[in-house]
């Protein structure tokens, strides 16, 4: 009699990999929502020459425990409005305030 048993292999399946960004808390004044902002530098393809670029991301914290000028990591999720689909992961350091 042979009885049907889950593999082991499936249960350690690795997990999905998300975007993250490390970024730094521009706007707390709305309730779950932050406003993060990411710096990143980018090669020109035909100069080579590095420009400085900036991504604004609206992340849900639903905690509230992100302030001004903190540097959050945040990570891509479902639509959870029009505008945020980033979450708020941890805190990486904690800033002076905006």
């Amino acid at each position: 009699m042979a009885t049907s048993t889950k593999s082991s292999t499936a249960a350690a399946a690795p997990e999905k990999k998300t975007a993250t960004f490390v970024g730094v808390v521009e706007s707390d004044k709305r309730s779950k929502t932050r406003t993060v902002v990411v710096n990143y530098q980018q090669r020109h393809a035909k100069y080579g020459k590095y420009l400085k670029k900036t991504t604004v991301l609206q992340a849900h914290d639903e905690e509230n425990t992100s302030k001004a000028g903190d540097t959050v990591e945040v990570e891509h999720c479902r639509p959870l409005s029009k505008t945020k689909t980033w979450k708020v992961v941890r805190v990486v350091t904690q800033g002076a305030g905006a």
